[in-house]
C-alpha cells in the first residue's frame, strides 16, 4: 500500500484534532462547526467548511480516515497537495450544496402548505428557532412531509464522507481496473463496477429514507451529501479529463 502523502497526512491529522477536541467541549462545539440549515439561527457561513472536520462517532472518523488514507494518498501522489487540496474541498462543498438544496426542497414543500393555512414564514421560522412547534402543522402536513420539514429544520451536517466519496470517484476514473473489496464481499471488484454501485446505494437509500442497516430515516446517514460529493468529483474529473488532460494516459 502507497505511504501517506503530505496534504493527506496533514487533513487526517486536522480530523483527527478536531474529534478529540470535540470529545472535551461536547455539545458547543457540534453547535458552532456542524452545519446548519440556512435558515436556522445556529447557521454560520463557516460551517461550509468546518463541518469537514467533524464526525459523530468513533466509527465514523476511522471509516473516512482509511478511505482518505487509502484513495487520498494514490491521487495527490499523482496530482501533488495543491490539487488535491481543491479537489477535496471542492467536493465537499458540493455534498453540502445537493444535501442543502434537498432540505430546502423539503422545507419549502411543508413551508407552502403551513403558509396557505394562515401562518407567516417568518412565526413558523421563529418558533423553530425557539424549539417548539405548532401541533395544527401536524394536522395539515402528511406524516412524511412533517418528518422532513422537522429534520430539514433541525438537522446538522457533519462529517468528511462527501469529499471523501469525490475522492473514490477520483480514484475510479485514474484506476478504473484496481480491485476493491468490502468486509462483507469477499469478491475483489473492480473500482469502475465498485464506485458507481455504493453510489447507486446512496441515492436509493436517499430518495427511500432507508438505512443500510435496515429501518427507517435513513439511519442518521446524509445520503444526498454522500451522491453530492460524489456527483462534483464525476464533474471535475470529466471537466479535467476533457479539457486539461487529453495528452496523459488514463488507463
Amino acid at each position: 500500500m502507497m505511504n501517506v502523502t503530505e496534504t493527506v497526512k496533514q487533513l487526517i491529522i486536522i480530523n483527527v484534532l478536531f474529534f478529540i477536541g470535540t470529545q472535551f467541549v461536547g455539545d458547543p462545539a457540534y453547535k458552532i462547526l456542524a452545519m446548519f440549515f440556512p435558515e436556522n439561527a445556529d447557521f454560520q457561513g463557516w460551517q461550509l467548511i468546518s463541518h469537514m472536520f467533524m464526525h459523530g462517532g468513533l466509527m465514523h472518523i476511522f471509516f473516512n480516515m482509511f478511505a482518505l488514507f487509502s484513495f487520498g494518498s494514490a491521487l495527490e501522489h499523482f496530482w501533488g497537495g495543491g490539487k488535491f487540496l481543491f479537489f477535496y474541498i471542492s467536493c465537499g462543498l458540493g455534498a453540502a450544496l445537493l444535501h442543502t438544496g434537498i432540505n430546502y426542497y423539503y422545507f419549502n414543500q411543508a413551508l407552502d402548505i403551513i403558509t396557505s393555512s394562515g401562518f407567516t414564514k417568518e412565526q413558523v421560522i421563529e418558533l423553530l428557532n425557539q424549539g417548539k412547534i405548532n401541533t395544527k402543522w401536524q394536522e395539515i402536513l402528511t406524516v412524511s412531509q412533517f418528518q422532513n420539514f422537522i429534520s430539514a429544520f433541525t438537522g446538522v451536517m457533519v462529517g468528511a464522507s462527501g469529499a471523501i466519496y469525490g475522492v473514490i470517484v477520483a480514484f475510479a476514473f485514474m484506476f478504473p481496473n484496481a480491485e476493491l473489496s468490502l468486509l462483507f464481499i469477499p469478491v475483489p471488484i473492480k473500482a469502475k463496477y465498485f464506485v458507481p454501485g455504493i453510489v447507486l446505494i446512496d441515492l436509493y437509500l436517499g430518495v427511500s429514507g432507508q438505512s443500510i442497516f435496515g429501518g427507517s430515516g435513513g439511519g442518521g446517514i446524509a445520503h444526498f451529501a454522500h451522491v453530492g460529493g460524489a456527483l462534483f468529483g464525476f464533474l471535475i474529473m470529466w471537466y479535467w479529463r476533457k479539457n486539461q488532460f487529453n495528452d496523459n494516459r488514463w488507463n
